[in-house]
């Protein structure tokens, strides 16, 4: 089978090609002929940061060929999507089915690796942000994958003012389209500050203007893996609050709480409350050029590789 691998680290061209056996599903695991995987920013920072060769990880989404030992939630043929934490660019590849979900009849894919991660997160972190009806909310990184949904999201909590902070004033309109009510670029000088919660997706430096920006009592939720330091006098004087979010704490730890999000999902799918955007269908051999949109920031939405 085609897969991709990562070899070195730093050089302009890290990800190439190669043919390998198939694996196996191990005991809990299913094995996977993929239709589409979701390229994460995590990853695409291990690759172009990271020291050492690392294995590519993603959302993946296909048809089970095969069930490990001690599968029974599961059969062969049926269409699932999950995380599949390495060697998910290839044509297939081995989840573990405590991470693996069914994909509805009518739902492709593409759609699939757009929505469940990425809308995990989003609904995720709004239920972290405690999002209640009236508030001002503010999500950055608006413009990705997770940022769309946490529009969205937002909204169904009954924000009443969702603005989304993009890096360039190209997005607003894709942004707007997506559910912002206002657009404010990180260098604007005030963002339109003060927000009852903020949805941080970049981190790094933009973690210190984002506290700043929050009004009294409000509630700061970083999920990005971009790492940055706030001050604790900065959160102090405001009497806020920030919160850390990890989608992997919530799989693990509160598997029901876990469900419950997918259920909400597909149902807000359904009635047409929450859409995903794809920037672009790419083929697997072509990974590199996927990076590289989500490196430069250049993504609107979603980006899928296609084996």
């Amino acid at each position: 089978m085609l897969r991709v691998r990562h070899e070195v680290n730093g050089a302009p061209e890290v990800l190439f090609t190669e043919m390998v056996d198939l694996p196996e599903a191990g005991p809990g695991e299913v094995l996977v002929r993929v239709e589409a995987i979701g390229v994460t920013l995590p990853t695409v920072r291990k690759v172009r940061e990271g020291r050492e060769p690392t294995s590519l990880g993603g959302e993946v989404a296909g048809k089970i060929v095969a069930l490990g030992t001690g599968v029974t939630a599961f059969a062969v043929g049926e269409r699932v999507t999950g995380l599949c934490f390495t060697h998910a660019y290839a044509e297939f590849a081995v989840l573990s089915a405590t991470m693996t979900s069914r994909i509805p009849g009518d739902a492709s894919a593409v759609e699939a690796v757009a929505l469940v991660r990425s809308g995990l997160v989003a609904r995720g972190v709004c239920a972290a942000a405690r999002v209640e009806p009236g508030e001002s909310v503010m999500v950055t990184a608006a413009a990705g994958a997770v940022g769309t949904l946490a529009l969205q999201c937002a909204k169904a909590c009954g924000a009443a003012r969702v603005v989304a902070a993009v890096g360039s004033a190209d997005k607003a309109g894709f942004v707007r389209g997506m559910g912002a009510d206002e657009v404010v670029l990180y260098d604007d000088a005030d963002w339109g500050a003060p927000y009852d919660v903020i949805l941080d997706g970049v981190g790094g430096d933009l973690l210190g203007p984002a506290v700043r920006a929050l009004a009294t009592g409000g509630r700061l939720v970083a999920f990005s893996s971009g790492g940055g330091t706030v001050e604790a006098y900065e959160l102090l004087v405001r009497g806020a609050s920030m919160i850390g979010f990890q989608m992997r704490a919530v799989a693990s730890g509160h598997p029901d709480v876990y469900a419950r999000w997918l259920r909400e999902l597909w149902q807000m799918r359904d009635a047409g409350t929450l859409r995903t955007a794809v920037h672009e269908e790419i083929p697997l051999a072509e990974a590199s050029r996927a990076h590289a949109l989500i490196e430069q920031r250049r993504n609107l939405g979603k980006v899928v590789l296609v084996p």
